[in-house]
């Protein structure tokens, strides 16, 4: 396994645990912040520059389609990253709207993503741990 995957894995898994967790704890004040965000066209567009961008140097620096679904995982989590970075920062706040708050029904199935987030950070932070560190 490549250092960069090892790297990001852990990173990653460590950001999703802390963040589930994190919203879980803080739901109420999630779904404002979120809320606010979708209708602030500044804001919508500064956090699709931020995550364009961490897309962009993830898909850069692991772009790794073989090896076992550890590197996959990783990989396909940075492209989900620029996926939601371009939409973020093309998406005008009444489509941002559209989709994330009314399509997703992000309140509604607030647990559901706060559980995939979790269990994507279970499963990326044991599958680095286990390995050899470099």
């Amino acid at each position: 396994m490549s250092r960069g995957t090892l790297f990001l894995g852990r990173l990653l898994g460590l950001y999703c645990l802390v963040i589930s967790v994190a919203m879980v704890v803080r739901r109420a004040e999630t779904i404002e912040t979120v809320t606010a965000l979708i209708h602030s066209p500044p804001l919508l567009f500064l956090v699709g520059v931020i995550g364009t961008a961490v897309g962009l140097a993830m898909i850069v620096w692991h772009n790794v389609w073989s090896g076992g679904a550890l590197p996959v995982t990783v990989t396909l989590t940075g492209w989900a990253a620029l996926v939601k970075g371009l939409l973020l920062l093309f998406l005008s706040p009444e489509q941002a709207q559209g989709f994330f708050l009314d399509g997703l029904r992000y309140e509604r199935y607030f647990y559901v993503y706060a559980a995939v987030t979790f269990l994507l950070g279970a499963y990326l932070t044991y599958g680095t741990s286990r390995r050899p560190r470099y």
